[in-house]
């Protein structure tokens, strides 16, 4: 079989489950993957026989696809915020809310951290003035941008936020030990450090505190699941997906709590919500915040939180 020919097939084989366009993207990436040519090559060597082992390969990926299976699972990996991430049937598939959430994040935390650096350094000035010339400023005096981010899955959160802030403290907590390694795994290959934490946040209890806090944690409630598509909830850990009890609002009341204990002054709250419970939300921030407010995403959805204490 020839690669055009495979391309065919593709097509062919699951016209059913894609878009003629989302087959052709998706039989270019596994061709990539299997034979090592990108598409300018496919399209050049289209006509170049596929060796047996990666033509077994490849047609064994269509029978996987055909099952519903996500192409990042199979893949291994998959693109999000311009970088690569591991990912497998432990961690959630990234979403372009997620990414969103993270632009928020990025923006708002150099917009806040930039205004305090900038008071700090002029209180240091005074400083100055006011001491004696024999005494010296410590190096170093600055505060370090301390991040918390809950229900870290394959990392994708802290590890954007510490490529962005690589001076930051990033710390990461989940439950699942199978998330965590892919998460740890990420790390090892962004070359980037994040404590992470395994511990059932609902239980846990800090010893530090934060300048921002950060989630996307499991927000769909139990009577919600019937309208996942199969894709999702088939493939997908639902420890990641469902909230574990009948209170669809569990972790963010949880998170409300740890604000209120753990967030610093002037620190910032950012959150990925149920679009069906945007209100009832944002109400559990009504006290404690200086600025609280719903954000709608792309989709015109009531999608994050943004909390400023």
């Amino acid at each position: 079989m020839t690669i055009l020919e495979f391309k065919r097939h593709f097509k062919t084989e699951l016209s059913e489950l894609y878009t003629e366009s989302e087959a052709a993207f998706l039989c270019s990436v596994f061709v990539q993957k299997i034979v090592g040519f990108d598409s300018f090559h496919q399209r050049r060597f289209s006509d170049q026989q596929l060796l047996i082992q990666d033509e077994q390969e490849l047609l064994r990926i269509i029978s996987e696809l055909k099952t519903q299976k996500p192409y990042q699972h199979i893949l291994g990996e998959t693109e999000f915020y311009g970088m690569k991430f591991f990912v497998n049937e432990h961690v959630l598939i990234p979403r372009p809310e997620t990414e969103e959430l993270l632009e928020l994040a990025i923006h708002k935390i150099k917009q806040q951290f930039a205004v305090l650096n900038a008071a700090e350094r002029n209180e240091e000035s005074q400083n100055l003035i006011t001491k004696d010339s024999s005494h010296s400023v410590q190096n170093g005096s600055k505060s370090v941008l301390k991040i918390l981010d809950i229900g870290t899955g394959s990392g994708i959160i802290p590890l954007v936020l510490k490529k962005h802030f690589p001076q930051a403290e990033v710390t990461s907590v989940d439950f699942s030990e199978k998330a965590l390694e892919i998460a740890k795994k990420n790390a090892d290959f962004h070359q980037l450090a994040i404590r992470f934490i395994h511990a059932d946040y609902l239980n846990f209890n800090w010893e530090q505190s934060f300048d921002v806090i950060i989630s996307n944690p499991p927000y769909i409630g139990i009577e919600e699941e019937y309208e996942i598509a199969d894709s999702v909830k088939e493939f997908e850990p639902k420890m990641a997906l469902f909230s574990p009890t009948s209170d669809a609002l569990v972790f963010y009341r949880k998170i409300a709590k740890d604000t209120e204990k753990y967030l610093n002054d002037n620190g910032l709250l950012f959150l990925e919500i149920n679009q069906k419970l945007g209100p009832e939300t944002l109400e559990l921030y009504s006290n404690g915040f200086s600025e609280a407010m719903l954000i709608k995403d792309l989709s015109e959805n009531d999608r994050f939180i943004f909390g400023k204490k």
